[in-house]
Order: C-alpha cells, then sequence, then structure tokens
C-alpha cells in the first residue's frame, strides 16, 4: 500500500513539474538585448502572464543565443523554443510565400507600399502559418537593406571584387549571386562582426539599426544610399503554446501582440534615419548614386526577378506582389 502511495505521489510531482514547463514561453531572436525589439518582447510577456493568471514563465533569448533563425525555428518544431521573433528569412523556413515581402530586391519603392501588399496578403499567410503549426502574433519590420562597406562603392560592378556577408541558409540567393559575379560568404549573423575585422568579408547588406547596434559600421564605414529591400518579420508562436491559453487569455495576448507590431513598425522606421545621423557623427560616409547608378542598380533588379520568381519567391506570390502594387500605384495616380 505505501509502495502504492509513494508511486502515485511521484507520478503527481512529474505531472506537475511536466504541467509547469508547459507553461513556459521561450521567445528567441537575433534582436540585441535592451534594443526596441527586446523592449517589445518583454512587454509582451507581461500580457502572457497576465494570461496564464500569474503563473506563466517567460524568457526572452536575445542576440541569437538560441542560434540562426533557422536554428530557432528548428528549436520549436521540437519544444525547446515556443515562440520566435524573426525576418523572412526564418520565417520562409516554415512557409516559402512569406519571402514574397523581402525577397524581392527595389520592388517596393516606400513603405506605404510594404503596408498595403503586407495587409493585403496577411490573411492568407496566417492561415498557411497556422496550418503548419504556429500563431502570427504580431508583423514587423526592420528597415531597408543598404550595403556597407569597407571602400566606396556607388554602382552595381563596384561590389563585384567584395566578398558579401550571406545568410548560410539561403543557398538558391548563394547561387544567384554567383552567377551574376559576386562573392557571398555564408555566414550565421553572430560571425559578421569578427569576419569583416578579419577581412573574411568586406560587404555586408544590412539596415542601418542594425548595423549601428553591431558596429559594423566601425569597419565597414561606407554606405550606399539605396534602398534595396525590406527586412519584414513577425512574432510567431507554436500552436501548442497558444491552445494552452483560455479563450479569454488568447484575446489579451493577440490585443497585445497587434499593440506591438504597430509599436515595433513605426519605431523601427524612426529608429532607421536616427541610426544613420548616429553612425554619420562616429565616421560613416554615405554614398549616393547619382542617376546613371541608379538605373544600372534598377536594370540589375530588373534581371533579378526571373531568377527569383519561383526559387527564391514561389510564383504565384512573386506575382501577387506585382499585380498588387500596380493597381496601388494606379490607384494613387
Amino acid at each position: 500500500m505505501k509502495t502504492r502511495l509513494a508511486a502515485l505521489l511521484l507520478g503527481t510531482v512529474l505531472a506537475l513539474n511536466a504541467y509547469a514547463a508547459d507553461k513556459q514561453l521561450r521567445i528567441g531572436t537575433l534582436a540585441s538585448k535592451n534594443s526596441l525589439y527586446h523592449r517589445q518582447l518583454m512587454e509582451l510577456g507581461e500580457a502572457w502572464r497576465t494570461a496564464q493568471g500569474g503563473n506563466g514563465k517567460y524568457l526572452v533569448y536575445p542576440d541569437g543565443s538560441q542560434g540562426g533563425e533557422t536554428d530557432m525555428v528548428r528549436r520549436m518544431r521540437i519544444g525547446q523554443l515556443q515562440g520566435g521573433l524573426l525576418s523572412v528569412v526564418g520565417l520562409r523556413e516554415i512557409e516559402p510565400s512569406i519571402a514574397a515581402l523581402q525577397n524581392m530586391p527595389m520592388m517596393f519603392k516606400s513603405w506605404e507600399e510594404v503596408d498595403y501588399v503586407r495587409e493585403k496578403m496577411r490573411p492568407a499567410m496566417e492561415k498557411k502559418f497556422l496550418e503548419k503549426g504556429f500563431v502570427v502574433l504580431a508583423w514587423g519590420d526592420a528597415g531597408w537593406v543598404r550595403f556597407f562597406s569597407k571602400t566606396p562603392a556607388f554602382a552595381p560592378n563596384d561590389f563585384k571584387g567584395m566578398k558579401f556577408f550571406a545568410w548560410g541558409a539561403e543557398a538558391d540567393q548563394q547561387e544567384i549571386m554567383k552567377n551574376l559575379g559576386y562573392t557571398p560568404v555564408p555566414l550565421e549573423t553572430a560571425d559578421i562582426l569578427p569576419a569583416i575585422q578579419t577581412g573574411m568579408i568586406n560587404a555586408v547588406p544590412s539596415t542601418p539599426y542594425f548595423a549601428l547596434a553591431t558596429q559594423i559600421y566601425t569597419t565597414a564605414n561606407n554606405m550606399l544610399d539605396m534602398n534595396w529591400s525590406p527586412i519584414v518579420g513577425a512574432l510567431i508562436v507554436t500552436k501548442k503554446a497558444w491552445d494552452e491559453l483560455t479563450p479569454e487569455g488568447q484575446a489579451i495576448v493577440r490585443e497585445a501582440g497587434a499593440k506591438a507590431g504597430v509599436q515595433l513598425r513605426a519605431k523601427a522606421r524612426q529608429e532607421v534615419d536616427e541610426a544613420v545621423e548616429a553612425m554619420k557623427k562616429r565616421g560613416l560616409t554615405v554614398n549616393k548614386p547619382n542617376a546613371e547608378q541608379m538605373k544600372e542598380w534598377n536594370a540589375l533588379a530588373d534581371g533579378l526577378y526571373p531568377r527569383i520568381r519561383g526559387k527564391l519567391v514561389p510564383a504565384e506570390q512573386f506575382d501577387e506582389v506585382v499585380g498588387l502594387l500596380k493597381a496601388f500605384r494606379a490607384g494613387k495616380k
């Protein structure tokens, strides 16, 4: 009788421990500690704890401490993380169609266009993520990609002798770069700064905010003043973690996520200009291409689209973006 009672008590303790572990929400991100993105995640954590009745444990792992974005997606799938604030690089590991919002260089001309296309495509995108076991809580962005380099560069050919940082997981993009005569060096984000300091790479596609936060600009102190593509991202959690909340709790977190998304987008766009000004005061040189050089960049982008469509971006979503932008621009006229 005592043996059975001890076994029952042990089983109860183990069950409670398992329940407590399930109530943890662990979020991974490449964003720096105490950055805008980290602060928004921490605010969302308060909503999560409220939704759990104050008993939920909420942990954020910034600075890529859980690996690259591909690693974080893998960790979510096996339960080591319950969520992540990811860019399209990580999100496309779950749903490839998301690449249409980021991997079409020089397709978007303004944030207004990015917002319009994202909102039109958002319901279908979120449905696709849900079908694959993830809930989208917030949409954000991190600024326009600009090219930072050790030496001044203005036109596409100026970059052909340089070694470019490239996301380690994006083999298709690296292949396209090589075919065009560029030299990609696949790395993880945490390796960028030491790689550029040692000469392993000498050009980095980066948002100004990220270049400032990671001090990339101190070595790659030339920035091409041209918006290559927007960095778009989202905060996602696993459906398993989401389903553990009550309907009331889900409503609380959903509202907090929507609010966080609005603040992320507004503040991130504001901080891009502030980051450029801060770097200029500390030695950054901003190189602005002239009209003829811009024609070369536009020609490069036009030549890229047939390579991107159906490979980096599914053909259906590529065509949808083109159609939405055409309609939006016609309406503006």
